[in-house]
């Protein structure tokens, strides 16, 4: 047999286990949930953030001194 078969059937296997266990307790993902979602709303919170640094960095770039130029 093919040792890439055999990793995948090892890894179905584990899955297998693992919805099992999640069937069995339906609360056991509600945490795995709660921290995907708290990642994706501080990776939209860092985006609109540097969004916000880049426009304000650039309007103060803008901003005439009145200097020789």
């Amino acid at each position: 047999m093919f040792p890439e078969l055999i990793i995948i059937r090892h890894l179905f296997g584990v899955l297998q286990g693992r919805w099992e266990a999640l069937r069995a307790d339906p609360e056991a993902g509600y945490t795995t949930e709660t921290v995907i979602v708290t990642a994706l709303l501080a990776a939209l919170a860092l985006t609109a953030v540097g969004i916000i640094v880049a426009k304000v960095v650039a309007a103060a770039n803008n901003i005439s001194t009145g200097g020789a130029g």
